[in-house]
Order: C-alpha cells, then sequence, then structure tokens
C-alpha cells in the first residue's frame, strides 16, 4: 500500500518484505532513442529549481545520462541514441574468397596429378634399366637434341 508521499506503509512491509537477494549479474538498462529524446525535451522545459533533479529521480536516471544524451543528440546524430550492439563487430566477408578457395583445390588437385606424373616417368626409368634397354628420350625430344 502507497501512502500519500510514495511510502509502503508498515503492515505492507511486514506483510511483504522486500527481496535481499542480490541478482548474480545485474541487469544492463537499454533506453530507446524516443525514450531519451522525451526525456532531453522533458528536462529541457523544466523551470523550477530541483525539477530536473526530480525528473531524474522519477525516472531513476543520473545527470550523466542528460549529459551523455544531449552530446549525442546535438551533432544531429539520432542515430548515436540507438544503444550500440556489444561485442565483436561482424568481418564483412571478402569477395574474392571464393576464388581463392577454388584456386587452391585446383592447385592442389594439380599438385598431385605432377607428383603422379612424375613417379610414372620414375618407373619407366627403372623398368627400362631393369629389362637392359637403354634410356632413350621420346622421338620429340631426340628431334630437338639433334640424335636420332
Amino acid at each position: 500500500m502507497e501512502t500519500a508521499r510514495g511510502t509502503r506503509s508498515m503492515t505492507s512491509l511486514l506483510a511483504n518484505p522486500p527481496d535481499p537477494e542480490v541478482p548474480e549479474k545485474p541487469v544492463r538498462r537499454h533506453f530507446s532513442a524516443e525514450y531519451k529524446l522525451s526525456i532531453l525535451h522533458q528536462a529541457e522545459a523544466c523551470q523550477g529549481n530541483g525539477s530536473i533533479g526530480a525528473l531524474l529521480r522519477r525516472e531513476g536516471l543520473y545527470s550523466s545520462h542528460l549529459t551523455t544524451w544531449r552530446r549525442q543528440r546535438d551533432p544531429g546524430i539520432l542515430s548515436a541514441l540507438k544503444p550500440k550492439r556489444r561485442g565483436r563487430k561482424a568481418v564483412p566477408p571478402n569477395p574474392l574468397q571464393v576464388e581463392v578457395e577454388r584456386l587452391h583445390k585446383e592447385n592442389d588437385r594439380l599438385q598431385k596429378r605432377l607428383k603422379q606424373a612424375e613417379l610414372i616417368i620414375e618407373v619407366q626409368k627403372k623398368i627400362h634399366r631393369c629389362w637392359g634397354f637403354p634410356w632413350r628420350p621420346p622421338r620429340k625430344e631426340r628431334a630437338f637434341n639433334g640424335s636420332r
């Protein structure tokens, strides 16, 4: 039960005591851009002594909130009034990354084929030596060397 001054009555406190448990992790407050602008307009409309303090107490805000929000609003940055996302920023994907991956795969495939071809050539050379045939390069290579 609330009294005229806004405090709870003693019987209400005895019947429903406040929870003394402190949360393990405090909840971070987030304010929308519209709320921030409305509070700034209300603060500018305050005339009497202590009226801004009363506004801040009523809303549960600090004077640093007003200072920060004014600094963000004055240059005309309404987007700055919106809450920022926390954490790592997303890295835009590199448009050439797909092409680079494709070329790496093709390079690996061609390296395998090259090793396989070199192995086959080595085996062919050894077979010729084992059977007693002298190794002769293919006709195209002989034509370039000038021998027949």
